[in-house]
């Protein structure tokens, strides 16, 4: 992970009020959890995007590894859409020569990140994309990049694992590293989950956590039941509190069908409350039709913030007026 922050070693770390150290811990079962199963996310798998388009160029304030520090760069960019409503900027640097040398970096990377959640994907606006063989990074509402590293990652088959983690340092840490319920997990369970996660409880517990909890509870058909019965037993309190949040994983777990539970239409003041199941984050739109072929829409998306949407809008007194709900 990257970031405007200084980053310390320490042999022995403050967690939330006690005190762990190797002594007091089980030892870890890996030493990272990417490279623990090649296919719990592969090649194979839907991507949620859906087009890319060339915006120009600017100049960017990027993050290079190969100089472990701040560029200013003329990049190439472009902006990758998700059908489920989420937009990523893709800044390729000018390195790369050419626009079109750049746009089919930027697209190949814009559909691998499709592939991830979209709970993953919800902080990320931006994605640098560089050369070099250096490690990838999340956090600063962004994913970085470097193209050779990549390829090792794909020779080895961890391509979208490593992904997985990164983007959970981008989209999970600031909401759930340092909170009560994250810190009371740690402490309630016996061990990390890994060596890296150990020796960086604050920074990395949650990246290295989650991509074992991905696989274990929602795609155990892909990795050897010894492999999920070691990560069951290592961090149980962990996947409990991953259990107890609204997790978007669309499009690796398909969304339950949108519709309309609940219609009530008072015909004195010609309101219609509507509601409908919904995934948190998303975007959805409310058309209404008279004839089912002619539909006009509500002049305004709305992000839902819950499993359940209700929404009340003034429709009159028409006794035929149809109601459908759109999503992205």
């Amino acid at each position: 992970m990257v970031g405007n922050q200084v980053l310390g070693l320490f042999g022995v770390v403050l967690l939330g009020g006690w005190l762990a150290s190797e002594s007091a811990l089980g030892e870890p079962p890996f030493g990272g959890t990417i490279f623990i199963d090649p296919n719990i996310i592969t090649e194979a798998d839907p991507t949620a995007f859906v087009e890319i388009e060339a915006t120009g160029r600017g100049t960017r304030t990027m993050y290079d590894r190969r100089v472990n520090d701040w560029i200013q760069n003329r990049a190439y960019l472009f902006e990758a859409s998700y059908d489920d409503g989420l937009t990523i900027e893709m800044q390729v640097n000018a390195e790369f020569g050419s626009e079109s040398a750049a746009h089919e970096q930027a697209e190949k990377y814009a559909i691998i990140f499709g592939r991830l959640p979209t709970l993953l994907r919800l902080d990320v606006e931006t994605s640098w994309i560089h050369r070099g063989v250096n490690p990838f990074g999340g956090g600063n509402r962004n994913l970085l990049i470097h193209t050779g590293q990549s390829d090792l990652y794909v020779r080895d088959g961890i391509l979208e694992e490593t992904l997985v983690h990164e983007a959970s340092h981008t989209s999970l840490d600031a909401d759930h590293a340092n909170s009560a319920g994250w810190r009371a997990a740690q402490e309630a369970d016996d061990e990390f989950i890994s060596t890296y996660a150990r020796d960086f409880p604050r920074r990395e517990d949650i990246a290295e956590s989650f991509l074992t909890y991905l696989a274990v509870r929602h795609l155990a058909d892909r990795i050897p039941e010894s492999l999920a019965k070691e990560i069951r037993e290592a961090i149980p309190n962990r996947i409990a509190y991953f259990d107890s949040l609204e997790l978007d994983l669309y499009p690796l777990i398909p969304r339950p069908p949108l519709e309309i539970t609940k219609l009530h239409w008072d015909r004195s003041s010609g309101n219609l409350e509507v509601t409908w199941n919904s995934i948190p984050n998303a975007k959805y739109f409310i058309e209404l039709s008279s004839d089912l072929v002619n539909w006009r829409q509500r002049p305004f998306g709305l992000t839902a913030r819950d499993a359940e949407t209700t929404r009340t809008i003034r429709i009159g007194t028409d006794d035929s007026l149809f109601v459908r709900i759109l999503a992205p």
